[in-house]
């Protein structure tokens, strides 16, 4: 089995930026040998032994900070600095806190293990966040970052988890341009932690734990990342439900999320569970922890395996998770290394160790229970076996006309926001931009493949990208839909006059 050294050096001609872009796109093709590797990641070095752990658990932390057209002179910035810039607006004031957080867990993992703990931790960054941070000189971030991406000694702690580059969530992505997120972000991390790190990614976490429930999108979304190489992705309790339509029983194993599209074309993926609500308090208090604590290992395709308990939280925001945060996940990571020394009973896994330890122990993805997106059952239950796109589009106008809460907007960490309704006019030019895109630029690439090399499809991309940011729909009318509108002007201009 080819070994993970193999990846492709990262040189002067793989920069992380080009012309003041990030790296986003142009190397597809190593990207895509990377991230296909599949040997284990974890499991040569993993220090947990699998019939020593009553009960596991997994925190990740999000981070996130939008770009914006809101430089001194319209540019491009992350909003962090913008915060910066504009101290005396809103929260602002938490800029500075805020740059600590993003780099906090750098110092923290080191710290513990040199305490002779075990501690685990899943991150996951936006690409904007990564750019930002570069672009407003906090190079520093990164390299503290770096200690835990690359050098071997953090490795068995710390996993990275891909997302979206530029925060979109699924369900009101257009199709075409879900699988250009998730290799933008690839690209992007490669340029800055190197391809072995990129090996390393095998876990996705979805924006805003968005997971679509339109049998298409769906489908088209499982695909994408499975063609992107990732093994699983992080799902919301709520979002999904059994084949039977029911919630689900066992949300502390892994599950296999089928998705089956208009054309009866079925695909599928390991799911862990992220349970109860969005609350940051759940992973500044380690509450994961003290809810494994209550469980004991459970049967799964014959044999006996702990329990995972699988939470995440924003990293940054908020006052728990600003001042809170530290003593909790260290305490945590204390109490655990006076029982056990953080190796037996209740332990911290991440998310691609608890499935690497399971499976080797003899599980199959084939055993996991399945599920689908909420939802679901109730169109294939009107159509039974007589899938195509007219009757998963009759079923759908049925159920919406019998129930007005019936959607197919997805669903996220929270049932009390909508993406979607109220924001036509962001999502109106979103789309427009989209396909204004990919009507001028797909001939073109069909033709020539190098043109995503070419500072002007970088350009292009980069812009489409940025206008699906889910930030332009989450904060009201005003300044974020503003900021929307400016970019799919931008957009516009450059595919006309570039193209």
């Amino acid at each position: 089995m080819a070994s993970i050294q193999t990846a492709p050096s990262i040189s002067a001609d793989f920069p992380e930026l080009i012309e003041g872009l990030p790296n986003i796109c142009g190397w597809e093709s190593q990207v895509q040998e990377v991230t296909q590797q599949n040997q284990p990641v974890f499991l040569p070095r993993t220090n947990i032994r699998l019939e020593d752990v009553s009960a596991a658990f997994a925190i990740a932390l999000h981070m996130h900070q939008p770009t914006v057209p809101a430089g001194a002179n319209g540019e491009l910035i992350g909003h962090l600095q913008y915060m910066f810039e504009h101290t005396h607006e809103g929260d602002n004031h938490n800029a500075g806190p805020f740059s600590w957080c993003y780099s906090r867990i750098a110092d923290f993992i080191p710290e513990l293990v040199s305490q002779g703990c075990n501690p685990r931790v899943m991150l996951d960054y936006s690409g904007n966040l990564l750019w930002g941070l570069r672009q407003m000189g906090r190079g520093d971030i990164l390299e503290n970052l770096k200690r835990v991406a690359c050098d071997p000694t953090y490795q068995p702690y710390v996993e990275w988890l891909g997302t979206m580059w530029s925060h979109a969530v699924a369900p009101s992505t257009p199709i075409p341009d879900l699988k250009l997120h998730i290799q933008a972000w690839q690209h992007h991390f490669a340029a800055i932690f190197g391809w072995d790190a990129l090996a390393r990614v095998k876990g996705f976490s979805p924006p805003e734990m968005h997971l679509p429930n339109h049998p298409d999108t769906l489908y088209e979304f499982v695909k994408a990342l499975k063609e992107c190489g990732y093994c699983w992705l992080l799902v919301q309790e709520h979002a999904v439900e059994t084949l039977e339509g029911q919630p689900l029983s066992n949300k502390h194993l892994p599950h296999r999320l089928a998705a089956c599209n208009s054309h009866g074309e079925t695909i599928s993926i390991t799911a862990l569970i992220k349970t109860q609500g969005s609350d940051t308090k759940l992973v500044a208090q380690m509450q994961p922890y003290y809810e494994a604590k209550t469980l004991s290992r459970q049967q799964l395709g014959g044999v006996t395996i702990p329990p995972l308990v699988s939470q995440i939280g924003d990293g940054e925001n908020g006052g728990v998770m600003m001042n809170e945060f530290p003593s909790g996940f260290k305490n945590a990571w204390y109490d655990m290394r006076q029982s056990g020394g953080g190796k037996t009973g209740v332990v911290g896994l991440n998310g691609t160790e608890y499935l690497e330890l399971i499976e080797a122990a003899g599980v199959q993805p084939a055993d996991y229970p399945a599920c689908q997106a909420v939802g679901q059952h109730q169109i294939w239950q009107q159509i039974g076996d007589a899938v195509s796109p007219e009757a998963v589009s009759g079923a759908i106008a049925r159920l919406k006309q019998a129930n007005p809460n019936f959607h197919m907007d997805g669903s996220s960490w929270t049932n009390d926001l909508s993406w979607v309704k109220g924001y036509e006019n962001v999502l109106t030019p979103m789309n427009q931009l989209s396909a204004l895109f990919h009507q001028t630029i797909d001939p073109l690439l069909a033709d020539d493949p190098s043109l995503t090399r070419q500072p002007r499809y970088r350009n292009a991309l980069l812009h489409n990208l940025l206008l699906q940011t889910s930030c332009f729909r989450y904060w009201g009318q005003g300044t974020w839909t503003e900021y929307a509108r400016e970019l799919y002007r931008r957009g516009e201009a450059i595919l006309q006059a570039d193209f």
